[in-house]
């Protein structure tokens, strides 16, 4: 007997279940259990393939499976034998048993236009808790489309789709109910070749069926069910995402990328201007990379993911792994024109509304406000510490690291460290605002993802920033900080944005803001440096992007609240609610302090009221 059946032998006399149920261990020469913990169904699977078989595949990304090979059934009926009862026990004395398997592939002559039939089969009987959990997973598979194709479902009678011991085995295991799926393959061939993406949508797809049929095989109507069928997903990451979690962070943190593509000089750059009587575009210094983008590169496409046995970590994971590479090209290429063109592929252009905001901001009557005592780098500093000790009276981990340096402009948050050029100067009357912004909004957001179970949620999820800018603005307008002044510059971010994608230079750029918009010779200077900077910046024009969708979201009564737990976009919500539901992930330990003030919270209440995004500002 080898260690793994020893180990399980071993189980039946002193469980060798972990806190809830959980268990992990390989069953014969390829066979894999695992339980998360205890949960009213288990997934099995026995099949010839075990690296292919896309069967095989549903079955280890749910959160309970047993599979094997045909050469492993005594081992598998080991371990089935020990689970089975003690599985229903624990479930209430219910365990409903899933028997997967590959659908045939259908044959489909070269050179036809016909597809594979995208069928699957559902086996199991109309009756009691298994006839309700078969009749949702047929409604969810139902649901399913891919490439504009529907999944028809066919419903037959249970099929065992396993050898006949096996069946006398469950049969006489008290509790136990089964059901059968034959799954579609219109992600392979009938030549063999397979198409990934589908392969991974299928699969996904699929094992979220799966979670709504336990669901539905619990809801008997006595409060047995999960209010989230997502509930009954994993509650645990395995060591193969914590490690590739790891690995992407250690690549992440091998750079400081806004600090890479930031100019060193540019109060120096702005004197040379002037000097030369604005006619000449600046030559910008730079930091020395700290990374070579190509070995990075290298590494980041290292990382298997496919270990992860979780759809949703490896679908954030990977789309965190573009993003990087995205970043490692314009590294690559920076103070070349195809910086820009890949700053476009990460950021985006200048939507036609946008504009049309941005050029309306603009054209309004500046309100000034009354010239107010002004704060330097070092009072900035404090003004920090002191807010910092604010969200250290709820937990100590908010300990930010504060630099005052000579060779960066204005304020900067990378990860835990907020960076103040020691040339910066803020009205008084801004201080707050700016606080809120870059204090209670980036900082926050870092130290409430780095108390989450991945790196990821303080390093941001992919996309992150137009929703985090675009918060750090709303925390600047909820603490009435927001000037006239301040949301120029935001729009002529924009302008200036849109002004470099249709082809214009830093003069051209100047100009423009300069003498058609009004702004001095440092204001316009500073924002054309900040577009045109490592050869042409998209990122500036998300500030003023995303204040309006964060606005819009509030506008429609839509919580901020999921956009704390860390560095997340939009599109992300669902995951984060689904991670919650999971127990992934934690409820966040910080909430903005701004929330909490009685103007704030009435100028938010106001926003529902509002039908347009002038109206939204209007008066702030």
């Amino acid at each position: 007997m080898n260690q793994a059946h020893r180990n399980i032998a071993e189980a039946k006399a002193g469980p060798e279940f972990g806190p809830g149920g959980a268990l992990r261990a390989q069953v014969g020469e390829h066979g894999r259990v695992h339980l998360d913990r205890w949960l009213p169904f288990i997934l099995l699977h026995r099949g010839d393939e075990p690296a292919d078989g896309l069967a095989r595949r549903v079955a280890i990304e749910s959160p309970a499976y047993l599979v094997w090979s045909p050469e492993d059934d005594a081992a598998a009926m080991d371990v089935l034998d020990q689970i089975g009862a003690a599985a229903a026990e624990a479930a209430g004395g219910r365990l409903l048993v899933i028997t997967l398997d590959d659908h045939q592939v259908e044959h489909v002559g070269e050179g036809t236009q016909d597809l594979p039939m995208f069928m699957a089969e559902v086996g199991a009987g109309d009756q009691g808790d298994v006839g309700r959990a078969a009749g949702a997973l047929e409604r969810a598979l139902h649901e399913i489309e891919i490439d504009l194709r529907k999944c028809k479902v066919s419903r037959v009678p249970f099929a065992p789709l396993l050898p006949a011991s096996f069946d006398r085995l469950l049969n006489g295991i008290e509790g136990v109910q089964r059901l059968s799926l034959r799954i579609p393959q219109i992600h392979r061939s009938s030549d063999g070749r397979e198409f990934p993406a589908i392969r991974h949508e299928l699969s996904t797809r699929i094992g979220d069926a799966l979670l709504r049929t336990g669901c539905a095989f619990l809801d008997d109507g006595r409060g047995h069910a999960p209010a989230h069928y997502r509930a009954l997903g994993r509650s645990a990451y395995l060591a193969a995402a914590r490690k590739a979690d790891r690995q992407l962070d250690r690549i992440a943190r091998s750079f400081d990328f806004l600090l890479s593509v930031s100019p060193i000089d540019t109060a120096k750059a702005l004197d040379r201007f002037i000097a030369e009587g604005e006619q000449k575009p600046p030559r910008f210094h730079y930091r020395p990379l700290t990374v070579d983008p190509d070995i990075a590169k290298r590494d980041l496409y290292a990382i298997d993911f496919r270990q992860l046995e979780d759809p949703l970590l490896e679908q954030l994971l990977g789309e965190k792994r573009h993003e990087l590479d995205s970043q490692l090209t314009m590294l690559a290429t920076r103070n070349t024109p195809a910086f820009h063109a890949a700053s476009v592929f990460q950021y985006g252009t200048v939507a036609r509304e946008l504009l049309d905001d941005a050029h309306a901001i603009l054209a309004a009557e500046t309100r000034r406000r009354p010239a107010g005592d002004a704060v330097g780098a070092m009072e900035l500093a404090h003004a920090i510490d002191e807010l910092s000790a604010r969200y250290r009276q709820v937990d100590p981990s908010f300990a930010p690291d504060i630099q005052v340096r000579d060779d960066v402009a204005g304020l900067m948050v990378s990860g835990p460290k907020i960076f103040i050029g020691s040339d910066s100067v803020v009205p008084a009357q801004r201080v707050n605002a700016l606080l809120a912004h870059e204090v209670s909004i980036h900082l926050l957001t870092h130290f409430n993802g780095a108390a989450q179970g991945l790196t990821i949620f303080r390093t941001g999820l992919a996309g992150y920033e137009g929703i985090q800018e675009g918060l750090g603005v709303f925390a600047e307008w909820a603490t009435g900080g927001l000037t006239s002044a301040r949301l120029r510059l935001l729009a002529a971010r924009v302008v200036a944005v849109d002004a470099l994608q249709q082809g214009a230079g830093f003069i051209e750029v100047y100009r423009l803001l300069n003498r058609d918009h009004g702004f001095s010779r440092r204001g316009a200077f500073g924002i054309a440096a900040r577009i045109f900077r490592s050869g042409g910046f998209a990122k500036d024009a998300i500030y003023l992007r995303g204040f309006r969708a964060v606005l819009a979201l509030v506008a429609a009564g839509k919580p901020l609240a999921p956009f704390w737990l860390g560095k997340i976009a939009e599109a992300h919500v669902p995951a984060i609610e689904e991670l919650l539901q999971r127990g992934l992930v934690q409820p966040p330990r910080f909430t903005p302090l701004f929330l909490e003030d009685d103007d704030s919270s009435s100028r938010i209440a106001k926003l529902r009221k509002a039908k347009s995004f002038a109206e939204m500002i209007s008066g702030e």
